[in-house]
């Protein structure tokens, strides 16, 4: 009996071997195949940002702005400012947005 003791360890690592084999092949391809998903959902959010067309804003006026512009051009149509004057005037509400 004692005779058949190495032959059983044998068979016992012979059987381990596929079997070690199998699961690192399976780990090894889950892990590629969780990787590949997440690339692709990062790509795919990607395109869908990419796809988005940009908010549309105010103009970046502001209202208090726009109060500003409409008082200076009603002084130039009063003839109280000249035109040189009206446009120094409207840069300096237009560059302070």
């Amino acid at each position: 009996m004692w005779m058949l003791a190495p032959i059983l360890l044998l068979l016992a690592f012979r059987r381990r071997r596929p079997l070690l084999r199998g699961a690192v092949l399976g780990g090894t391809a889950y892990v590629a195949g969780k990787k590949g998903a997440e690339a692709a959902q990062r790509e795919a959010e990607g395109e869908r940002a990419a796809e988005q067309p940009p908010a549309a804003g105010s103009g970046g006026m502001s209202s208090e702005s726009m109060e500003k512009l409409k008082q200076l051009a009603e002084l130039h149509e009063q003839g109280i400012l000249i035109d040189a004057e009206f446009e120094v005037q409207e840069q300096k509400i237009l560059q302070g947005m």
